[in-house]
């Protein structure tokens, strides 16, 4: 319908009329045809799995680009991050596509998640497990027709209305906040514990997690407030052994576990 945001007719986007298949080859990181990652053994691709690891996890990390991006992804994801995102406002599309085949990798190595952020095009070439939409990036219906059902769709949420919108949508989870100022959301409002606690209140369906100048001087507050997973950016990307600041983060996270499900085996 005319303005009403919704994909009209033909073909998903990038796909061949009937075929239901991506066109231009095999997602980056994949050998032609065989729909296995590269370097690892064969990962859970159908939803439903992406959808059971979703909900066991319990840390999430944004990394944009970084050079040392693939000893850093391995650091971290063997110390307990169960999904890696990768955000980079200011990449171009072939470094962003560069680097996402690096992630992709890594994941695989280590039964992890890969989530790409606002860039369906990017997370389509990279076959990502994940795409994570603000409230001002793609609608879901169009993520849907580039990407198809496949692939999980996360939702930011800034205050309890948002919150409860998103819960009542098949989105696959929601991030709240920024609970504290942080500096990859210049400008944007610090909500506080509140809305984490109004969430936790909600009881959403899909899994949600804290996100926003979340580190281990204040975890103890977001999950006191009733988060049992959080999603970092800083307080491991720039730590001086980010691999000991995942440990950190996540030895407290399963400490919840009983009351968030079973937990992702780390290395």
């Amino acid at each position: 319908m005319e303005g009403s945001g919704e994909p009209q007719g033909g073909a998903p986007v990038g796909q061949s009329e009937g075929s239901g298949e991506p066109q231009g080859g095999a997602p980056v990181g994949q050998s032609e045809g065989s729909g296995e990652p590269q370097g690892g053994a064969p990962v859970d691709r159908d939803p439903a799995g992406r959808r059971a690891r979703l909900a066991a996890a319990r840390l999430y990390l944004c990394t944009p680009i970084r050079p040392d991006l693939r000893g850093f992804a391995d650091a971290v994801l063997g110390a307990g991050v169960d999904v890696i995102q990768l955000r980079d406002k200011h990449a171009e599309a072939g470094p962003l596509l560069e680097a996402a085949a690096l992630l992709r990798a890594a994941a695989d190595r280590h039964g992890a998640l890969l989530a790409v952020n606002d860039r369906a095009d990017v997370a389509l070439a990279a076959g990502a497990d994940v795409l994570h939409l603000g409230q001002d990036d793609l609608p879901m219906a169009w993520a849907r027709r580039v990407l198809g059902d496949g692939v999980l769709l996360g939702r930011s949420t800034h205050d309890l209305d948002q919150a409860r919108r998103a819960a009542a949508e098949p989105w696959d989870y929601l991030a709240v906040g920024p609970v504290w100022p942080t500096a990859t959301k210049p400008g944007r409002p610090a909500v506080g514990t509140g809305l984490v606690r109004a969430v936790a209140g909600l009881a959403p369906s899909a899994p949600w997690f804290a996100i926003g100048g979340i580190d281990e001087t204040n975890l103890d507050e977001v999950t006191g407030a009733g988060a049992t997973r959080v999603v970092v950016v800083r307080a491991i990307a720039d730590a001086a052994d980010p691999a000991a600041a995942a440990r950190g983060l996540r030895r407290w996270l399963d400490a919840l576990a009983p009351a968030a499900g079973p937990r992702r085996a780390t290395g």
